[in-house]
């Protein structure tokens, strides 16, 4: 199994991780008056790299020392278990069987943060998504974390990010410079908006800046609604 390097473990100085703790900052603040524990990030379509940055931004809020639990909810393609390399044994063993969570987390080599991962592919993610186990997970972390990051399948070709939005605290948006037509933004929007989640901005991934640091982690508005934030071009998945 290939690792994939994060830009945020081994070059932190670097304007990608720079680029990923102005976005941790900026859902810090949007917990400002209300709680912000449990944020679920999914993207328009496959392949915008919404895996890497929800793994590089749950590194960098262990960085912080944050309490941080990253969780694969991607049963059609887990891959946060091909990130850091570790089993893919987790969130559909244990909720199939009724097990511990405690028995399926793993430590990733960072003080504060921890893994959930998938497990095997589940033949109903939305039901699983959905269920009396899931919610009483996410109740008891709640309770054991500061930041629970989780990771779902894209919006638009499966209905499984749209079906857990209204139990998290806010969603986030990974779309990809130059891949996404704002139509599809537009509709993602929508199918969030529809499914009573809070979205609290999007992730504008793989941009290609150069000149040196400036320029990395700045925020723009690009009409939808949303605020976007650069996520660097950390991966291509």
């Amino acid at each position: 199994m290939e690792k994939i390097e994060l830009t945020a473990f081994s070059d932190p100085k670097s304007p990608i991780s720079e680029a990923y703790r102005t976005i941790r900052t900026n859902l810090q603040f949007a917990g400002v008056d209300k709680e912000l524990k449990i944020i679920e990030v999914t993207s328009t379509l496959p392949d915008e790299g919404k895996s890497t940055v929800i793994a590089s931004l749950a590194v960098v809020m262990a960085q912080a020392g944050k309490k941080t639990l990253l969780m694969d909810c991607d049963f059609r393609n887990p891959t946060l278990h091909k990130i850091f390399k570790v089993r893919n044994k987790g969130l559909s063993d244990c909720i199939a069987t009724g097990g511990n969570f405690e028995d399926y987390k793993q430590s990733l080599g960072q003080e504060n943060l921890e893994l959930f991962p998938a497990g095997p592919v589940a033949p109903n993610p939305s039901e699983l998504l959905t269920s009396a186990k899931m919610k009483s997970l996410l109740a008891q972390f709640r309770e054991a974390y500061d930041y629970v990051l989780i990771d779902t399948p894209p919006i638009l070709p499966v209905t499984d990010a749209a079906a857990l939005a209204s139990r998290v605290d806010g969603v986030v948006l990974v779309i990809a410079s130059g891949q996404d037509s704002p139509e599809a933004v537009q509709l993602s929007k929508k199918r969030l908006e529809q499914a009573d989640a809070q979205i609290l901005g999007c992730v504008l991934n793989k941009v290609k800046i150069g000149g040196g640091r400036y320029g990395y982690g700045r925020s723009y508005g690009y009409g939808y609604g949303y605020r976007y934030y650069y996520g660097g071009d950390d991966s291509k998945k």
